[in-house]
């Protein structure tokens, strides 16, 4: 086997805005395990935290990227910032000379939603708050990495969401703000989408299913090793995936020569693990987002048989 097919995006160049944690961390290592060059972008730092006040760190992410065969660049950008995205993609440039890959998959939620509150009854700085961390900054980024990646045919500009486009479209999500943001994540694919894909680029839509993420497993008082333990008191907590599921489902479009065909489409991990026949570590191909809607919603007793 050549070492294109091993690794199939070992000359691409990609920037995975978010990267610290949760999806952002499983895009960014999964990307290097197809031989990527990837910068790790975030505000949690071995020097400092960003109020999260989590212990993920960017070059911790860099590191793993490292491990699995790509080369991770750690940059501590505040997309919140112009001039410190600005900076971060003139050094991209300056580095790498391009960009194939652009992620954006910051997010602004500290602590828990607030769940089922209406806009007069959630705390408005924080609903703000959250949406100029998971909004305002996927617009930032767009605005100084887009021009960079469409220097070289064959871009792809995943945003990150937390449920397809059409089941945001008709589910109301946690609460105002929360569903807010996520609806605006989708409306801003459907915009790149236009924008891109006239010039030579691709943007999709994609949505993880019931992820593992760090804070959710240490919400479960669960590790990556026994979380099937959290399904005794959440059933439905078995069609849960890694986040290496969904950088997997990122790396599969990246390494897609027919990638344009997902112009302005909505995704999922499951739903692409179908079609390209990638895995979650463990083997398995979990399907949340059909789950949910099939066997979840309806109050149907927990089973992922067929779903995974």
């Amino acid at each position: 086997m050549s070492h294109e097919l091993e690794k199939p995006l070992v000359r691409k160049v990609a920037l995975v805005a978010g990267g610290t944690r949760a999806a952002g961390r499983g895009v960014a290592v999964q990307l290097g395990a197809a031989g990527a060059t990837v910068y790790v972008t975030g505000r949690s730092t071995r020097s400092g935290r960003s109020e999260m006040d989590r212990v993920e760190t960017i070059e911790e992410t860099a590191e793993l990227v490292d491990a699995a065969g790509g080369r991770g660049i750690a940059v501590r950008v505040d997309h919140t910032e112009p001039e410190q995205v600005r900076a971060l993609v003139e050094r991209i440039e300056q580095e790498q000379g391009e960009l194939h890959i652009l992620v954006n998959d910051i997010w602004g939620q500290t602590g828990e939603p607030d769940w089922d509150k209406t806009v007069w009854e959630s705390s408005l700085e924080s609903g703000l708050r959250l949406l100029r961390l998971g909004v305002e900054t996927h617009a930032i980024t767009s605005h100084f990495a887009l021009p960079l990646l469409l220097k070289t045919p064959g871009g792809l500009v995943v945003e990150m969401t937390d449920g397809t486009d059409e089941y945001n479209a008709t589910n109301y999500r946690v609460s105002f703000f929360y569903d807010v943001a996520k609806g605006a994540v989708s409306r801003m694919a459907f915009a790149l989408a236009h924008e891109v894909g006239s010039r030579g680029g691709t943007a999709v839509l994609l949505t993880p299913g019931w992820l593992r993420s760090e804070a959710m497993l240490d919400g479960f008082g669960v590790t990556e090793e026994n979380w099937r333990d959290a399904t005794k008191n959440f059933p439905h907590f078995a069609i849960s995936e890694s986040p290496s599921y969904v950088g997997r489902a990122v790396a599969a479009l990246a390494a897609d020569p027919q990638v344009a065909r997902w112009n302005g489409k909505s995704t999922s991990s499951g739903a692409l693990a179908q079609l390209y026949g990638f895995t979650d570590l463990d083997g398995s191909q979990p399907d949340a987002w059909r789950y949910i809607v099939e066997i979840q919603d309806p109050g149907k007793p927990a089973n992922t048989t067929g779903y995974r």
